[in-house]
């Protein structure tokens, strides 16, 4: 697979003028999350004029991306929710007009499909798998890698006008154009910290008192997380807050006997504010905003029963 490798910002503004003058582009990313809060880009892939480059943030000032995502040209994306998230963190911008083949694909019937399978199935185009625990963030990327990121955007635009005709024979082209703004202009994808305690196992079944302390305390610990940009439960597991609000401690002592804390977690400000926390939460009951109460996973009844 022919492309180019960008590692100069200059090359990227230089790119970017020739592109504004194409009628679309075709755009992935590749990111992760693993190890932090907020997705962290790790190359962006862009297919225009017969072109494809791969640029790499880790070593280019991104900025001139703005003035592309602002511009005329259609960006054609597959999947594109988390590819937004990921550019609005990094960029600060999406692009104004989108498309999204797979949001497009399921105006035709499909559900959800994979771009391994759309491709096979519309273009008759077998794509590689890529490797799922690849570390998009080292450099330097191999060449298997490099064709598998270039793979992911040279087939999207061809794709786009295979779909174009047959939602155009349906009459539902403008169907594809308002659920693509409606994604584009969503917002980013992420926890409210007051409703992160909903995502919970078996928090259900806590009573009104205990949800109020779950709603505290996943609240601290998703701003928290967000502050130093670590996940969620390595600022404080899901098992903890389940036991915390279960014994709603008053005291370091007690907090430091609720199952699945650690030292780390009855120490010094962080103590300090799971504690305070838990006040916030014993004196705000909370209700579920919908659903019914679940079957309590056995593992965790000593915690929460």
């Amino acid at each position: 697979m022919t492309y180019r490798w960008i590692d100069s910002s200059d090359e990227v503004a230089g790119y970017v003028e020739r592109v504004l003058a194409e009628p679309r582009y075709a755009l992935d990313t590749e990111f992760h999350r693993e190890r932090t809060y907020f997705p962290k880009l790790a190359l962006v892939q862009i297919a225009a004029a017969g072109e494809i480059v791969l640029i790499d943030p880790l070593a280019c000032d991104l900025s001139p991306l703005k003035l592309l995502f602002a511009g005329d040209p259609v960006c054609v994306v597959h999947a594109a929710q988390q590819d937004l998230d990921v550019l609005t963190h990094a960029v600060g911008a999406v692009p104004l007009h989108l498309y999204d083949t797979q949001l497009a694909a399921g105006f035709l019937g499909y559900s959800t499909p994979s771009l391994v399978s759309l491709l096979q199935s519309e273009l008759r185009v077998t794509a590689g798998k890529g490797d799922r625990l690849t570390d998009w963030l080292r450099r330097p990327l191999s060449a298997d890698q490099r064709d598998y990121a270039a793979s992911d955007v040279a087939h999207l635009l061809q794709l786009q006008d295979t779909l174009d005709v047959k939602l155009a024979a349906e009459g539902r082209a403008e169907w594809v154009a308002d659920a693509c703004e409606e994604l584009r202009t969503r917002p980013v994808s992420g926890t409210e910290p007051d409703l992160a305690w909903t995502r919970l196992k078996d928090v259900r079944v806590l009573k009104p008192r205990a949800r109020g302390v779950a709603r505290a305390v996943a609240a601290w610990r998703e701003r928290r997380a967000m502050a130093i940009d670590s996940p969620v439960r390595q600022v404080l597991p899901d098992l903890a807050i389940l036991g915390i609000s279960q014994k709603q401690p008053t005291t370091v002592a007690e907090l430091g006997q609720c199952r699945g804390v650690d030292d780390r977690h009855t120490r010094g400000v962080i103590a300090t504010d799971i504690l305070a926390a838990v006040r916030e939460g014993m004196a705000n009951e909370a209700s579920m905003p919908a659903g019914d109460g679940e079957e309590l996973d056995r593992s965790l009844r000593p915690a929460v029963t």
